[in-house]
């Protein structure tokens, strides 16, 4: 029913030079982030903070699409226009975060499993009325030589989890973006991430295939593939972007549009750099490379903000700035920035 608008949303997200800005942050998460800069966590400020993030001027020059929360979908600016309307006036598509969080899985070594089936259908139903056109679900799973991590469990459940998930959703007309992350915590070398990053995506993919989804009218949100956070050896730019696609043009179909990178922790330059040395490789790259960071796009915009109605304007700078930094990373054009945070935005074992 739905193939030909998948199809065409996919694509769109997927223009070269734009990406997605992740505000899907839950109520719990944006208080982490506010508790950063004094600000009391209430709708109010989380209403005024999104709408400082959607209202920003030339925005839609390098963002095509944006994952909210639920709250987020339904909230209003000062005015009364719905974000969804101001999102869409700019051609920026919105999206929906759909899962409902991680569950232990028994018997592993604190493995996870991604929870939000029940009702999901609806749910997406609803979204779709509401004028949401793509969704979001992270599984995740960790590295850990030690105790065997990823098992086999914990990667066959997340796979077949992701590709449920996208059926559902595309029965529905959102786009499922496929959010297969492995997290850095670790100590592992770039070696390790790049053989098991190519096991997951290749599980994932079969998964995908036997769920029979289309993949024309999906997006992939993988991990880079980078050394472990505590890792002795630092891999450069040119590394983690010569592996990160190698293991990518190994595992993903020529089907899939785009492949919409989390930062998984990585300061804001350090996700820039990571992205431009991709796409300035001498290698085949069919899909388009770009970003859906939340972390790396927001972290300078909500120190500037403070919470202060007389600071929106430097804040929406900051993140017109990060966004055009990574508009040009994606086309593999971008020269580093000065103004960009260097500081690690690494949590241990990140859940939002």
């Amino acid at each position: 029913q739905y193939r030909e608008e998948l199809i065409a949303t996919a694509k769109a997200i997927a223009t070269p030079g734009k990406g997605i800005l992740a505000a899907d942050e839950s109520t719990g998460t944006i208080g982490k982030r506010f508790d950063n800069i004094n600000v009391e966590n209430n709708e109010q400020n989380r209403q005024a903070y999104r709408q400082l993030l959607f209202t920003t001027e030339g925005l839609e020059n390098y963002i095509s699409g944006t994952i909210m929360y639920e709250e987020t979908l339904y909230q209003k600016t000062d005015d009364g226009t719905p974000f969804v309307d101001v999102l869409k006036s700019k051609g920026i598509y919105c999206g929906i975060k759909v899962d409902k969080g991680v569950c232990p899985i028994r018997g592993t070594n604190g493995e996870t499993y991604t929870q939000g089936f029940d009702g999901l259908a609806d749910r997406c139903a609803k979204y779709y009325q509401q004028g949401a056109r793509f969704a979001k679900w992270r599984a995740v799973l960790k590295i850990d030589a030690a105790t065997g991590c990823p098992s086999a469990i914990a990667v066959k459940e997340n796979a077949n989890g992701l590709a449920r998930y996208a059926a559902i959703c595309q029965d529905n007309g959102l786009v499922p973006i496929v959010e297969p992350e492995i997290l850095m915590d670790g100590e592992h070398p770039i070696e390790v991430t790049v053989k098991i990053t190519e096991h997951v995506l290749a599980e994932v993919y079969k998964a995908l295939h036997d769920a029979n989804i289309l993949l024309e009218g999906t997006l992939l949100k993988p991990n880079m593939v980078i050394q472990g956070s505590e890792c002795k050896t630092t891999s450069s730019n040119a590394q983690i972007g010569h592996a990160t696609v190698t293991v990518l043009s190994r595992t993903v179909p020529v089907a899939v549009p785009g492949v919409t990178f989390l930062s998984g922790g990585q300061s804001e330059e350090q996700a820039s750099l990571n992205l431009n040395a991709m796409n300035a490789l001498d290698m085949k790259r069919p899909w388009t490379l770009t970003f859906s960071y939340g972390r790396a796009l927001q972290a300078s915009c909500l120190k500037a903000w403070q919470g202060k109605k007389e600071n929106v304007a430097a804040a929406q700078a900051a993140l017109l700035e990060r966004a055009k930094g990574n508009g040009e990373a994606s086309l593999g054009k971008y020269k580093g920035s000065e103004s960009a945070s260097n500081e690690s935005l690494f949590v241990s074992n990140y859940s939002y």
